[in-house]
């Protein structure tokens, strides 16, 4: 066995008590003072992420957008320089590689965030499309960053104080070049918690110090380090997919209701043929969110029933710290997948209800 992968925060993680378990192959901080904690600083004021193992790869040179194109489902052509994309890799059979966020620094510059359990399988997929037809170069830049994430309503005063001017004139799903605590950074509006806030790549020799700068600067708005187990939570109770449970090589773009970012009449790109016919022929099954009605909280693998009849599976489920009851997403036979519908979930053997209701579970 291979010994796990440390972020460069990861000192800082030990001395605040963090319990560190293993993930994509990394040790990482599950929790500091409870996941429950975590959360609700993340959505009343704000948490701190370590999301250092992501992986980055870069896309540079002349046919940068074409191979970009080529290999991602939504239109980069529409990305402004210094303007972030979400988007999915699919296979040609329109299973999903993996989603990334891309970065377009210029129009021969372009970066890809990809989950951590993915990133060398996915660089290795890009190397394989690549294949030297292509007038670019690809590099795994992952070493080259340490990832901060600063997640809530208070993230922007946060770094406000911290820096003293632009932070919060940054759009969503834009970045920019910015000096925090004398370091050059890249802060980029982007998150995956529902909330405000921001992602911060930096160098890994410098990450200890600026999150320790964040965290000070953070303390009197009631900033929090948060780990895996609240970034989780909070993820599920707006509905996005996690790789590895809710989408994966066996699941469509369509099935998971990510269609949005699939955009047929951008011009070919890898699994186009197979996606416009499932969505000319319609599919067979549907990612749906479930808030259960009755005692019991939903996990990965549970069967979900309708009168008597196994109709899907959870692919995550939790109880939701904001709502105070249980909630699942998982796939469920197309005919059943709809608002309003009641449904049985068996945790441990027994029949649980639910209640299909439209996304997300936590609304403002």
């Amino acid at each position: 066995m291979s010994e796990l992968k440390k972020t460069p925060l990861y000192e800082i993680h030990k001395s605040l008590g963090a319990r560190l378990v293993p993930f994509a192959g990394w040790e990482m901080p599950v929790q500091y003072s409870g996941v429950m904690d975590e959360h609700k600083a993340v959505r009343e004021a704000a948490g701190l992420f370590d999301v250092s193992h992501m992986g980055e790869i870069e896309i540079k040179g002349s046919q940068a957008l074409d191979f970009v194109q080529k290999i991602t489902t939504n239109d980069a052509s529409l990305l402004s320089t210094k303007q972030a994309q979400y988007s999915l890799i699919c296979y040609p059979d329109g299973g999903i590689v993996d989603d990334t966020i891309v970065y377009k620094f210029s129009d021969e510059h372009y970066m890809l965030c990809v989950n951590a359990s993915n990133a060398e399988k996915d660089y290795q997929w890009l190397c394989e499309q690549h294949d030297g037809t292509f007038d670019i170069q690809l590099k795994d830049i992952s070493n080259q960053y340490a990832l901060i994430a600063l997640q809530g309503p208070k993230a922007s005063m946060i770094l406000g104080a911290l820096h003293g001017t632009n932070i919060p004139s940054i759009k969503s799903f834009h970045f920019d070049f910015v000096t925090l605590s004398n370091v050059e950074t890249i802060v980029s509006k982007t998150g995956y918690t529902g909330e405000d806030g921001f992602e911060i790549y930096i160098e890994p020799g410098k990450a200890a110090g600026l999150w320790e700068a964040i965290m000070e600067a953070g303390d009197p708005y009631g900033l929090k380090p948060a780990g895996l187990g609240a970034r989780d939570t909070l993820r599920l109770e707006m509905k996005y997919t996690l790789y590895g449970n809710d989408i994966d090589a066996t699941t469509s773009p369509f099935e998971a209701n990510l269609g949005w970012v699939v955009k047929l009449d951008k011009g070919d790109f890898i699994g186009r043929e197979a996606l416009q016919r499932q969505k000319e022929k319609g599919i067979k099954r549907k990612l749906v969110c479930i808030e259960v009605t009755g005692k019991g909280i939903p996990r990965q693998g549970y069967e979900i029933y309708s009168e008597d009849k196994p109709v899907g599976l959870v692919t995550s489920g939790t109880m939701s710290p904001s709502l105070g009851i249980g909630v699942a997403i998982g796939y469920v036979d197309s005919e059943h997948a709809l608002a309003g519908k009641e449904v049985n979930i068996m945790v441990r053997g027994k029949a649980i209800k639910g209640l299909i209701i439209p996304p997300p579970f936590y609304k403002k």
